[in-house]
């Protein structure tokens, strides 16, 4: 092993010991030990008491346990990467990781395929009225189910809607296609040539998705101009028919306006994965709701997706430390403003 010349450091979690620390980080120490980098857990019961102990110490910060806000970042002098062990960085102050030439890496693409897969599982199960199909068998009123749907319309030419084209809404168009799902989406930092080379109608106005679409798809990453992105006028636009899907982030939608949807019926249903906050309160009116669907913010869940996920996140840090640049940076445009220098693929 090498000689430790690198300091990883994070919050530690409620009990733990040195000890602990080295079982906890296994599988992000496969690519840190190797260069000689250690990691710290650091028992702080503030952000103060946190700052003081990685200002002049920490190289490198994994972000979980605390949120990593301004006062944080600003105060370290020697950190050169903040890494993610998730796709969404809203644990992280990104804007001013990027003000101090801090890269912030993710991984991005490690559980695409179990996203979508979930997203497919909630929009089937709202289409189909899943959870009150099965209370009604439950409770004997067998006779019920198929009047239920007598207005309700086969999926085969629905149209879905994709807020945001990402890895996952990208993954999940493909998905939708194999169900006979007219897909459009809306991203302005896609290009229409994007969308349409993935059989994906481009629309310019978000309004237009909301009220063309039989399925509404949540997958917008939570930053500052996403938190809230839909309220009551954009459920207001949507069809009296149609679903909300949300398994991206909770705080892009406004969850008592989506509330006042359902209760109002402007809505007809909704499946959700994520909430505002988190765990959701057992008194949240969505958990009391026969037209709503909810899991408890696992659809990236899989045997796979926890141990990659680490792995990856011991790799990226691992390579910016080694001066060279990430696989996956949130802030990209920080690269070309440090000295690390471009890894090139083996061919």
């Amino acid at each position: 092993m090498a000689d430790r010349n690198y300091t990883v450091m994070v919050q530690a979690q409620a009990g733990s010991t040195a000890e602990g620390t080295e079982r906890r980080y296994a599988l992000e120490r496969e690519a840190l030990d190797p260069i000689g980098a250690e990691i710290v857990e650091v028992p702080a019961g503030s952000d103060e008491e946190f700052i003081e102990a990685v200002k002049d110490d920490a190289d490198a910060l994994i972000a979980r346990g605390r949120f990593l806000n301004r006062d944080i970042i600003s105060s370290l002098n020697k950190c050169v990467v903040v890494g993610l062990g998730s796709v969404g960085a809203d644990t992280v102050d990104v804007d001013a990781a990027t003000d101090h030439d801090i890269v912030v890496t993710n991984v991005p693409d490690v559980f695409i395929d179990e996203v979508a897969d979930h997203t497919m599982m909630l929009l089937l199960a709202a289409h189909r009225r899943l959870l009150l199909m099965h209370q009604m068998t439950r409770d004997g009123r067998w006779r019920e189910g198929r009047p239920y749907h007598d207005d309700i319309p086969r999926m085969w030419g629905c149209t879905i809607g994709l807020i945001s084209f990402g890895n996952v809404a990208r993954a999940v168009a493909r998905r939708c296609h194999v169900f006979g799902l007219r897909v459009i989406a809306y991203d302005p930092f896609v290009g229409e040539l994007e969308m349409t080379k993935a059989n994906v109608e481009p629309v310019t106005s978000l309004f237009e998705l909301l009220e063309r679409s039989d399925f509404v798809s949540m997958h917008a990453p939570l930053n500052a101009q996403t938190h809230h992105m839909l309220s009551d006028e954009h459920f207001a636009r949507m069809k009296t028919s149609a679903l909300f899907i949300n398994n991206g982030r909770g705080k892009t939608v406004d969850e008592e306006a989506l509330i006042r949807a359902l209760e109002s019926k402007a809505i007809a249903g909704a499946a959700l994965d994520v909430f505002e906050q988190e765990p959701v309160s057992t008194n949240n009116p969505l958990l009391h709701m026969d037209n709503v669907a909810c899991t408890p913010h696992m659809a990236s869940a899989s045997a796979r997706m926890g141990p990659e996920s680490r792995r990856r996140l011991g790799r990226e840090l691992a390579m910016v430390l080694q001066g060279r640049w990430p696989r996956s940076a949130v802030n990209p445009s920080v690269l070309s403003r440090t000295n690390l220098r471009r890894w090139q693929p083996l061919s």
